[in-house]
């Protein structure tokens, strides 16, 4: 609701008393004054005021929202407006348009002797009497409310209330203590992580950031700074993927069979002791005795031999009541190895240790000046999705542990929901660990977590908890905006009234990144810079032209098959081609750090080698 201009009258009685009061310079506007306090509590205030006439200029207007000064002396308590209402309403001879305000109280300002700004602090030590002079908030409090306090600030916006001041956060306390960026669709919620990416990556140029982004908008967005990694360029071996993940992935997100299950964790470490040893002769070893290795231990191993123990099980005699679980077992893994949806994970023909190129290339060790990597998970099929956000969440924490602080690392989350639901029985469980873990421990070991989500409550509610900075756009449902009501840890809990009316790109900030909570409103990005906007500028250009779609380029998609390669004839053998789909792509050099190739990713800290 939106009031007129509204004025104190004052008497020529009372000229002195005010002006002491205000503390006003000589020549300000006396116009200045707007109320009086006629009811205060422990949180709570109403103001009494008299409306004019609307022409008046609009920062002496009262509007919810906005925030407002209480002068008692030598300090000023600061208010939220939360509603206005007309007392009497129904009375038509009201000249003189009598109108009260609620206020929230959420703080004070003080003067302090021998410092030139005034200071603020949340809490109220002096509660305002019935009486006390109620004005337009200064500009000078309205910007030591939002002080850092000395803490390194990073300007992202501007205060809704007043656009000349700068809306900004700590980027260090919003970064290593995770942030979420939470609204409906179409608030501009991408348009917002790019902003912050961009300043969290002139900030902390150490700063790798890896975005799982579900709609593939992101990486023309960054193109100074992001690697796109695609379904067309992605290497990710199958042995990477601990046993969960691997079983998701062949049971395409079905519920997995218990006994087949005890299979894989049985043969997987003997495959892998024998990619190992010399000759394949760990198949000859007593039951049990691989070296230590389990079937989550990121060592390389060959489909083949995986196969071949399976045959060699169901060979056995006492494996009879078995063998419908060994040939339904490898009946999965042939469907796998031969699905082209699946070849970044079985392509290679030649089983290596390719760890230190996948994990370099993926976190970007070295950064070689792009320290952003877009990993584009709409080309995937939607039942391994879950388990390789689950893969790369796990190597990012583990990377951050065993790099003892030398690696800053961050993993944003576009579409969280769809990773971390609420209701534990819909996801994939490890997904959930690796992205509960970050939250919860990731932060000593220079691990965040950043969170983009137009459900808040349908997000798992340990995660959000977990992000001590949230930036809540506008939101719809009474769900979601409760789950953010509860998550808010000051007393500006009004403000939140507000999320369901907020303009495009305006947020309500709170947490440890600002000083208090801040309706703000985030800088206007260069249309470049905007992520998506190249599939919308391009989408009234391809529905126009309906009848030339290009089908048969659509069902090559589709059918996503590998072309055919070139066969060898004497004296001209065929080219070799990388599993990625990219010539050379083995021979490219990359300049890993010691201390990367010494990792030991699943080892306790302090285990043996």
């Amino acid at each position: 609701m939106r009031g007129g201009a509204f004025m104190f009258i004052e008497h020529d009685d009372m000229d002195g008393e005010a002006t002491s009061q205000e503390r006003r310079k000589p020549g300000q506007s006396r116009s200045r004054i707007l109320g009086t306090v006629v009811q205060c509590d422990g949180s709570r205030a109403i103001i009494a005021a008299q409306a004019e006439s609307v022409e008046a200029d609009e920062w002496r207007q009262w509007s919810v929202g906005k925030l407002i000064s209480i002068n008692l002396g030598d300090r000023r308590t600061v208010g939220l407006v939360y509603s206005i209402e007309k007392p009497n309403r129904g009375r038509e001879n009201d000249e003189e348009n009598r109108i009260e305000v609620s206020v929230e109280l959420v703080g004070e300002v003080r003067e302090v002797r021998g410092m030139a700004k005034p200071v603020f602090d949340r809490g109220i030590t002096t509660y305002p009497h019935v009486g006390a002079i109620a004005h337009d908030i200064r500009s000078g409090d309205l910007a030591a409310i939002y002080d850092l306090g000395g803490r390194p600030a990073t300007t992202i916006g501007c205060l809704s209330q007043d656009e000349t001041l700068e809306a900004r956060i700590a980027m260090d306390d919003t970064l290593s203590r995770h942030f979420a960026i939470v609204g409906t669709t179409g608030v501009g919620k991408s348009t917002a992580v790019s902003l912050l990416v961009r300043k969290a990556i002139e900030a902390r140029p150490d700063l790798r950031i890896l975005i799982l982004d579900p709609h593939n908008e992101f990486a023309d967005a960054f193109q100074d700074y992001a690697v796109r990694i695609d379904t067309g360029n992605l290497d990710l071996p199958f042995w990477l993927f601990r046993l969960e993940e691997f079983a998701e992935v062949l049971f395409r997100g079905r519920e997995a069979v218990p006994e087949e299950i005890d299979i894989l964790r049985d043969i997987i470490p003997t495959a892998k002791a024998m990619y190992r040893s010399a000759g394949g002769q760990a198949s000859l070893r007593r039951g049990g005795d691989t070296g230590g290795v389990t079937a989550d231990t990121p060592i390389p191993y060959r489909i083949v031999d995986l196969m071949r123990l399976i045959d060699e099980k169901m060979g056995q005699l006492d494996a009879k009541q078995d063998r419908p679980f060994y040939r339904s077992l490898r009946a999965r893994l042939d469907a796998a190895v031969v699905d082209p949806h699946y070849r970044f994970m079985f392509s290679s023909k030649l089983i290596e240790d390719s760890i230190h190129q996948t994990i370099g290339r993926i976190f970007r060790i070295p950064s070689e000046g792009r320290p952003l990597t877009c990993f584009e998970l709409a080309g995937l099929p939607s039942e391994v999705v879950n388990a390789v956000c689950s893969v790369l969440a796990r190597l990012a924490f583990d990377l951050a542990l065993w790099s003892e602080g030398k690696l800053k690392l961050m993993v944003l989350c576009e579409e969280a929901h769809r990773y971390m639901p609420a209701d534990p029985k819909l996801g994939f469980a490890p997904t959930r660990h690796a992205l509960s873990r970050i939250a919860k421990e990731g932060r000593k070991y220079g691990c965040y977590l950043g969170v983009v989500t137009q459900r808040p409550g349908e997000l798992d509610p340990t995660i959000l908890s977990q992000c001590s900075t949230i930036f809540a756009m506008r939101l719809a449902n009474e769900r979601d905006k409760e789950i953010i009501r509860s998550a808010i840890a000051d007393s500006s809990v009004s403000t939140l009234s507000f999320l369901s009316s907020m303009g495009q790109r305006e947020a309500i900030a709170f947490g440890e990144g600002v000083a208090t909570t801040m309706r703000m409103k985030f800088l206007e990005l260069r249309r470049e810079f905007i992520p998506g906007l190249r599939q919308v500028e391009e989408a009234p250009r391809e529905t126009a032209a309906t009848d030339q779609v290009d089908l048969v380029s659509i069902v090559e998609k589709l059918r996503n098959l590998p072309k055919p390669q070139p066969t060898a004839t004497f004296g001209n053998p065929a080219p070799q081609q990388s599993q990625a789909g990219d010539p050379g792509y083995r021979k490219r050099a990359f300049s890993i750090p010691d201390d990367l190739s010494e990792l030991n990713f699943g080892r306790a800290p302090g285990a043996g080698r």
